[in-house]
């Protein structure tokens, strides 16, 4: 299955310069993962303060990225058997663990989100998320998501 950024945003509450995933390349709900894309540009807000002489995306915007990807693939999960999405509930993040970030993105980079999710019991989950640019591995980190009302 794949998304375009109009269904995204019928997902994510995120908006500009908040929304971190540009599009979903891949999303299997019965294995539980999802390939998502960002675009990194130079007109990227967080570049006129981190750097502007050497401009670096920031490490916690990646992993941002990485759990809206963990969030579209959780919401599309609990409502498969749904006809509706509940906009009153949302993955919210419960914690993050083993965050490694490997090496910097910069403007014009092509930031691959891979993400899996666990069995959802109760509301919650666990998941691991990489980040790639070129193949290479740029960030990994594990989360804990709770689908709750907001």
């Amino acid at each position: 299955m794949q998304l375009n950024i109009q269904q995204i945003k019928e997902i994510l509450p995120h908006r500009y310069p908040f929304l971190l995933v540009d599009k979903i390349i891949d999303m299997d709900i019965g294995t539980g993962t999802v390939v998502a894309q960002k675009n990194v540009t130079a007109n990227e807000e967080f570049f006129n303060g981190h750097f502007p002489n050497q401009p670096i995306m920031p490490g916690v915007l990646i992993v941002e990225a990485m759990a809206q990807a963990i969030g579209i693939l959780g919401v599309k999960m609990m409502v498969s058997n749904q006809e509706q999405l509940d906009h009153k509930k949302l993955f919210v993040l419960a914690g993050i663990d083993n965050v490694r970030i490997k090496r910097p993105v910069v403007p014009g980079d092509v930031l691959k989100l891979h993400a899996s999710i666990g069995k959802i019991k109760r509301g919650m989950c666990k998941s691991h998320a990489e980040a790639y640019v070129d193949n290479e591995l740029v960030a990994s980190a594990d989360f804990i998501a709770a689908y709750r009302e907001v």
